[in-house]
């Protein structure tokens, strides 16, 4: 049974994903995977500063790169 006392989640409100990117150290053998994702990029820069100071990447999930954003 859901808890009335939390808001729907709309998985398309959270464009942006925080990346720890340990390639940038040699640290990882595959693509690195979004850690975690948010709904305003303030707060996915915030994440990524705390987290991982020196090698954290904040990834658009809405930019196509179509339009030359």
């Amino acid at each position: 049974m859901p808890n009335p006392r939390l808001a729907p989640v709309d998985p398309v409100a959270y464009r942006w994903a925080v990346h720890c990117c340990a390639y940038k150290h040699s640290l990882a053998v595959k693509p690195d995977r979004a850690v975690a994702l948010f709904e305003h990029e303030s707060a996915a820069q915030h994440f990524g500063r705390l987290m991982w100071p020196d090698t954290f990447e904040v990834v658009d999930l809405q930019s196509s790169g179509e339009d030359g954003k």
